[in-house]
């Protein structure tokens, strides 16, 4: 009885352990993972608070949909703090945020613009509006199941509404506002949450905070959904490919190509990609090859750097910016690989003018004299320290000294060198 009560006794009189985590970027399907994984391991470990540090300018719906599923069957209670100050939570992370059993924002933060946009297809109008209405009917059932300001969060997806941090305070879009982490904590002891049917009280006075961050896979692969890590990766694998053909045997470009393909095939599958633009892309270095085999005189080459240019614009169909390429990307890896192709091809035309340096071909030019003399057309001639078969229209003597002036094969065709005058 008295182990009992000790136990009893021990498990009230231990502090609380907080899980605390980060999501800084895009919401994607890395993050997604993460996140559910850190859920998991906090109900496994017995925590009795998930912290969420957030700022996002939103993500992919699927990814978001995740996430909020997850939030919402949560067995512990899960606060998202939109910090630091300059952090925002727009689009996909108005959702998560009003999905929180605790919703706080730090001062100078932001939350709104939820509004729908397209991935990676042009929607009509109709389309435009089932999708809103959609996302709409989504955030209202978010807000009823947490008690939050459901006329905003409808603003927020229908018009794009944007707030502050104390004017969602003030609208009940969220719960309270914290400068920093020990502030949110102190705010959060002894506050009530509904979990489940039944009421906990957060403990987070004397809490044990367990630090939970991304692995060195979930950080790889988060800087591979990025569209410009994704675009420099398919271009550097086109490069090495390309390599590896016009050069058999080469084999480091091809490996690095072959790596840096599947890496920007996986990127390509996280974000909305416009195949009419990848397609552009390839046509593109088709082009610039052909350019090295077949004399356009320089128009497979433009059309190879205009494909390539309009290619890379329409590579991520996506009007948001963070799902864009870089414009300055663009126009430097445009530039770049137009004057590469276009310094390979001026190398290949001076190389088809260049006169021969080998063979009978080389010799042209090259001065000699006859080893035996050359009559009827026909003798022999020493040039460059070898003897050749020569043949002339006129008969030269040996000894005398003659000058190259074609090739027939391995005969050379010669006639008398001129002596200068003095």
């Amino acid at each position: 009885m008295n182990a009992f009560l000790l136990a009893f006794f021990l498990i009230l009189s231990s502090p609380s352990r907080i899980y605390r985590t980060e999501v800084q970027g895009v919401i994607g399907p890395v993050v997604a993972e993460f996140l559910t994984k850190t859920i998991d391991r906090a109900q496994g470990e017995g925590a009795h608070l998930i912290v969420i540090k957030l700022d996002t300018a939103g993500g992919l719906d699927e990814s978001m949909r995740i996430i909020v599923k997850k939030m919402l069957n949560s067995r512990i209670p899960i606060c998202i703090y939109v910090a630091p100050p300059g952090a925002r939570a727009a689009s996909a992370g108005v959702f998560i945020t009003a999905a929180a059993h605790v919703a706080a924002m730090a001062p100078g933060t932001n939350i709104g613009a939820a509004h729908p946009v397209s991935m990676g297809q042009k929607m009509d109008s109709t389309m435009i509006e089932k999708v809103t209405n959609d996302a709409v009917a989504y955030m209202k059932s978010i807000a009823r199941k947490r008690n939050r300001n459901e006329k905003w969060l409808e603003r927020s997806v229908r018009e794009s509404e944007s707030i502050t941090s104390e004017e969602a305070l003030k609208l009940g879009v969220i719960d309270l506002i914290a400068s920093d982490f020990d502030e949110l904590l102190r705010k959060l002891d002894g506050r009530k949450i509904a979990l489940d049917g039944d009421t906990v009280t957060l403990r987070t006075a004397d809490a044990e905070v367990v630090e939970v961050k991304m692995g060195l896979r979930e950080r790889l692969l988060s800087i591979l959904t990025n569209p410009n890590i994704a675009y420099i990766l398919l271009i550097l694998g086109f490069y090495g490919l390309f390599f590896e053909l016009s050069h058999p045997g080469a084999i480091l470009p091809g490996v690095v190509g072959a790596i840096s393909i599947i890496l920007a095939f996986y990127s390509l599958q996280t974000l909305p990609v416009n195949y009419a633009g990848l397609l552009l892309i390839v046509l593109a270095m088709v082009l610039f090859f052909a350019e090295l085999h077949i004399q356009s005189h320089g128009l497979l080459g433009l059309g190879g750097a205009v494909s390539f240019f309009l290619g890379s614009l329409m590579l991520f169909g996506s009007n948001v910016s963070y799902l864009r390429i870089s414009m300055g990307l663009i126009l430097a890896v445009t530039g770049l690989t137009a004057l590469f192709f276009l310094f390979i091809l001026a190398k290949a035309i001076l190389a088809l003018k260049r006169r021969p340096t080998t063979g009978a071909e080389g010799l042209i030019g090259s001065k000699g004299f006859v080893t035996q003399p050359i009559r009827g057309g026909r003798g022999t001639v020493m040039v460059h320290g070898e003897l050749w078969q020569a043949r002339s229209d006129e008969d030269i003597e040996k000894e005398e000294e003659i000058e190259v002036i074609g090739a027939d094969g391995l005969t050379l065709i010669v006639r008398r060198r001129k002596k200068k005058e003095d």
